[in-house]
């Protein structure tokens, strides 16, 4: 049986919005790298979110090499220090790495997607094999999940 879990990128918090980040499904169900967290810093409910942090361990920094090692220098489509822009993308798809391979050591595996909005880091994650789904898809589970969650 596999779980599908998410980690979530700065632009689908924003995207999804308080009543979404704060649902049940999204405690349930995500993580958000420290990263993705700094650059939050300034959201109203970031006591909230620092709850669901995936913290920058040796292992995510490790896999964070191997991610970078495949942006050809000049490639500004994941991340672009220069500008200030991107700085958690690498992070995030070295994070979903981290995180599939310690669910692959326990009894339920869990299938780690990126929600995010941002076409470098689909890019990205696609040439990682690893899933992502859009803020509007995003929000249409946790709909779907807050709906049942009501009448139950």
């Amino acid at each position: 049986m596999t779980i599908v879990k998410y980690l979530i990128d700065t632009n689908a918090l924003s995207r999804i919005g308080r009543k979404s980040r704060e649902s049940t499904f999204v405690r349930d169900n995500c993580k958000i790298p420290s990263e993705v967290l700094h650059e939050a810093a300034t959201f109203p409910d970031i006591a909230m979110l620092r709850t669901l942090e995936y913290p920058i361990s040796a292992d995510v920094l490790n896999l964070l090499r191997d991610v970078m090692s495949t942006v050809p220098p000049g490639d500004k489509d994941l991340i672009d220090l220069y500008h200030a822009r991107g700085n958690a993308d690498p992070i995030l798809v070295a994070t979903a790495l981290d995180a599939i391979a310690k669910s692959e050591e326990t009894l339920l595996v869990e299938d780690w997607q990126i929600v995010t909005d941002d076409e470098g880091v689909k890019k990205k994650a696609a040439e990682f094999n690893l899933r992502t789904v859009s803020s509007p898809e995003f929000k249409k589970l946790i709909g779907a999940t807050d709906t049942c969650d009501n009448s139950s």
